[in-house]
């Protein structure tokens, strides 16, 4: 499925687990640390530096620019290793976050009951991914290096559908 997003907002519903996604729109990165610290800047009740609604937060660092490349190859991380922020992705109102492999039973009902897509790509194949990428700005916590929150504009950035908002989950299980 072709998406354009926000404009396509509405296949969202359509996805099924399993569904391959040509995905055009903004996506955010945001790893282990961005995720503390935005976990702290809420519990403290802290302004935080981006409106994070109908967002896709994309679990990844990506590796250095080289010259003449808008980014470096950006991967996805373990999913599971941010199962613990779930409740964050509720309160920011994220609409979706990608990465790669299965997620605990916990996250993935609570993504089910709480209709938070969740998407993988392929691991190891970071370089290809960055093709996708036709502009990337960090926007917050720059002094995380790689782990810093990116802004990145991509067309026709590929994934999959692994918990769609039917109670679906291609790993089995909830």
């Amino acid at each position: 499925m072709i998406i354009h997003y926000p404009k396509d907002k509405h296949l969202l519903t359509k996805l099924k687990a399993g569904d391959i996604v040509s995905f055009s729109g903004v996506i955010y990165t945001a790893r282990d640390a961005a995720h503390m610290r935005l976990q702290k800047m809420l519990q403290n009740n802290e302004p935080l530096p981006i409106d994070f609604k109908d967002a896709f937060i994309y679990y990844a660092g990506p590796t250095p620019t080289k010259p003449g490349k808008v980014i470096g190859s950006i991967g996805p991380t373990t999913s599971s290793r941010m199962d613990g922020f779930m409740q964050m992705m509720k309160d920011l109102n994220v609409t979706a976050t990608i990465g790669k492999g299965p997620r605990s039973d916990a996250c993935t009902q609570f993504y089910m009951d709480n209709h938070i897509l969740y998407f993988i790509t392929t691991g190891g194949c970071g370089a290809l991914l960055s093709k996708a990428v036709t502009k990337a700005e960090e926007v917050a916590f720059l002094d995380l290096g790689p782990e810093s929150i990116k802004r990145l504009e991509v067309k026709d950035f590929t994934m999959i559908c692994a918990i769609d908002y039917y109670n679906n989950n291609i790993f089995g299980g909830k």
